[in-house]
């Protein structure tokens, strides 16, 4: 099985921080994964994107074309990458930044109001890992324990506290998921 991502956004949204913890959760429970961040000269408030592929075998290219999921955080990545998520994919979209519809019908998709989540949370800045936990939820490509197991791994020692509001995050994500399962938004 082979799971081709994209998530994209605007840079200081931990685009390419969201791609490196699912690499790394897929790392730990055995999984073959490429990781290959993208972003433009300015950073933080330019465009940022990402690929993640997860696989049981090895993986031939971390260029992804037509992904299986696609995660935009803004409008701009929406508009940007919306044509190229296969047919029946799955589009999760950050409901608080993304305030137009999506235009396909031939794809699955969740709306996560991500900024309000973090908001709510105590610290806009899990945004991403709101997002994330709706992956893990609609999913199931990788597990809720393995991905706190590897923010524990990527976060530098003197910065361990913010893994407590990520996994908060992450089980709001989840929670969110669970509560809407079967609307199409």
């Amino acid at each position: 099985m082979e799971t081709k991502i994209i998530i994209a956004g605007f840079g200081g949204q931990g685009i390419l921080f969201l791609g490196k913890v699912i690499a790394q959760t897929a790392m730990l429970e055995g999984r073959s994964v490429t990781w290959f961040p993208s972003y433009g000269a300015e950073i933080r408030g330019g465009t940022a994107n990402c690929t993640v592929v997860i696989s049981d075998k090895m993986v031939g290219s971390p260029v992804v074309r037509n992904p299986d999921v696609l995660i935009v955080m803004n409008e701009a990545s929406l508009d940007r990458f919306e044509e190229r998520l296969k047919p029946g994919g799955l589009l999760i979209m950050n409901t608080s930044l993304i305030k137009k519809s999506h235009r396909r019908k031939d794809i699955d998709v969740i709306g996560i109001p991500a900024n309000e989540a973090a908001d709510h949370l105590g610290d806009a800045r899990s945004a991403n890992m709101v997002v994330f936990g709706a992956l893990i939820a609609k999913t199931n490509i990788i597990s809720q324990g393995s991905a706190f197991n590897a923010l524990r791994e990527i976060i530098p020692a003197h910065r361990q506290d913010a893994c407590r509001i990520n996994e908060a995050a992450i089980k709001k994500g989840v929670e969110l998921i669970d509560n809407k399962e079967g609307k199409d938004l």
